[in-house]
């Protein structure tokens, strides 16, 4: 018997939605869409994305590769925002879904010293602030007027002086018409095999006098031992130094003098899969492979990365299986006829 709502071990040739969920079809399009986890959540739901807005011409193609959307633009959100030609379908929505670019609310970052400036971030590839993109994705909020919107961030932005951007989310959202949920969850009571703590916005049209969203996941833990692949590579490119932080390393431990790189536990959940870092396999002398890194990501296997690399790529987005459990809710609670 599965113990998981939603399969984190899955094929996108298998098709959507999950085995034992409902194929509604309510209507999704997204900002920031990356290679498209948040995406795949909402299809293994039941819903059909129609596709996004992605600045990284790289993550487009990706995108574009894997999901065939019928919509997709290549552009910076700013510029989509101003379009006036648009299809009337994106003024109908039934949610808009949007990963603002989080590095610079990253408690590992550099936070402060970089909001308010522009900078050239992993993030697209262009000079840009990052720190207020969110108020761009509530202005298209505000534009498209889905009965539902829903922004993802890191735990970062609701700590210390952060707050002061949540408290002008929530301003703005309500501006627009939106009453506003935050919610901080745990991808590992949801049926991923990572830990990774993210921030919600979870907003519904004012007029349509919902009652409050209920999200409580408790899901078994799926431990990295069951994600474990045992197959070894050459290690003639992991450097000498790497060697030694491996040999040291305690499970579970930062590795060396980098303390977010860690050997994992073999009896725990994974840590957070971070686009610039990696992790250290717990029993073989190397980092996380390729179908780990997917497994722990809840990505599907058959995930084409063309040339992106897999720890980025999934690093950078939401987990598939995450976006599932929390779209299938909105469904049940909220956008059920």
């Amino acid at each position: 018997m599965n113990e998981h709502l939603f399969s984190y071990s899955w094929n996108m040739s298998d098709g959507y939605p999950a085995k034992g969920i409902e194929k509604h079809g309510l209507k999704v399009f997204g900002a920031f869409i990356c290679g498209g986890g948040s995406t795949m959540g909402y299809k293994l739901a039941g819903y059909n994305h129609l596709g996004g807005v992605e600045i990284d011409k790289r993550l487009a193609e990706a995108y574009n590769i894997n999901h065939n959307p019928k919509y997709l633009y290549s552009e910076d959100i700013r510029d989509f925002v101003k379009r006036n030609d648009l299809s009337d379908e994106l003024y109908n929505l039934d949610i808009l879904d949007g990963s603002p670019p989080c590095s610079t609310f990253s408690m590992t970052g550099k936070r402060e010293k970089d909001w308010g400036k522009e900078k050239i971030f992993a993030e697209g590839q262009k000079k840009q602030r990052l720190d207020d993109l969110f108020f761009e994705f509530v202005k298209l909020t505000d534009k498209l007027k889905p009965k539902v919107f829903i922004a993802e961030n890191v735990e970062g932005l609701i700590i210390e002086n952060a707050r002061i951007y949540v408290n002008e989310i929530l301003n703005q959202s309500s501006a627009a018409g939106y009453n506003v949920q935050l919610f901080l969850l745990n991808s590992a009571t949801m049926g991923v095999p990572q830990k990774r703590k993210r921030v919600f916005f979870i907003g519904v049209r004012k007029e349509l006098s919902k009652q409050p969203l209920k999200l409580n996941f408790n899901e078994k833990p799926i431990l990295f031992k069951e994600i474990h692949d045992s197959a070894d590579i050459s290690i003639s490119n992991i450097t000498d130094i790497d060697k030694k932080y491996w040999s040291l390393a305690k499970q579970g431990k930062p590795v060396g003098k980098f303390k977010s790189v860690k050997k994992l536990n073999y009896n725990d959940v994974c840590f957070t899969i971070a686009a610039s870092k990696r992790h250290f396999n717990p029993l073989i002398m190397r980092g996380l492979n390729d179908v780990e890194i997917l497994k722990c990501s809840s990505f599907p296997l058959d995930y084409n990365p063309l040339k992106i690399n897999v720890n980025y790529l999934c690093g950078m987005s939401v987990p598939p299986v995450m976006m599932a459990q929390i779209s299938n809710q909105i469904y049940l609670q909220w956008l059920k006829q």
